[in-house]
């Protein structure tokens, strides 16, 4: 993420990631994905130049950065810590796992900490439901996550 764009002016550097990315086929996620590289999020100014660029509705892509879970309307913690949602992990025993995280951060889902630190988010299936239930602290995966583990996953994304 850039630092320098944190405080606006989101527009002109959009529109050139824009340009840099539209002559894709189906041009959409591919430049949200960098916009939000970009950013750390997909500023809400950035929907209409988008539309415009791609000749699409603003709701078209409105629709899109709110259907996709990955994309966000504020930029995230310095860490983010996904727990799983989906089924085996569930069945697992996700919801504790799911309740301490809400108690040691003092957030729910798609907040994150006053200071920063983390943003708390909820994804379905990371892939380890043999392992289950699963989270995962920024690109980091874990398998058997339990009360003490997360405890310790909290802590270190608090440092």
């Amino acid at each position: 993420m850039n630092v320098h764009v944190a405080t606006g002016g989101y527009a002109e550097r959009a529109l050139s990631i824009i340009d840099d990315l539209k002559h894709l086929e189906g041009p959409m996620l591919p430049i949200l994905h960098a916009i939000q590289h970009e950013f750390g999020f997909v500023p809400e100014e950035v929907k209409p130049v988008l539309a415009r660029e791609l000749n699409l509705s603003r709701a078209e892509v409105h629709g899109v950065v709110t259907f996709y879970h990955d994309f966000r309307d504020a930029p995230a913690g310095r860490h983010v810590l996904k727990i799983c949602r989906a089924e085996a992990c569930q069945a697992m025993g996700a919801e504790r796992v799911v309740d301490q995280a809400r108690q040691l951060l003092g957030i729910d889902f798609h907040q994150t900490t006053l200071d920063g630190a983390v943003t708390l988010e909820p994804v379905f299936c990371l892939g380890l439901c043999a392992c289950a239930p699963a989270a995962m602290l920024d690109s980091e995966v874990y398998g058997r996550v339990d009360e003490h583990s997360l405890t310790e996953l909290v802590a270190e994304a608090r440092r």
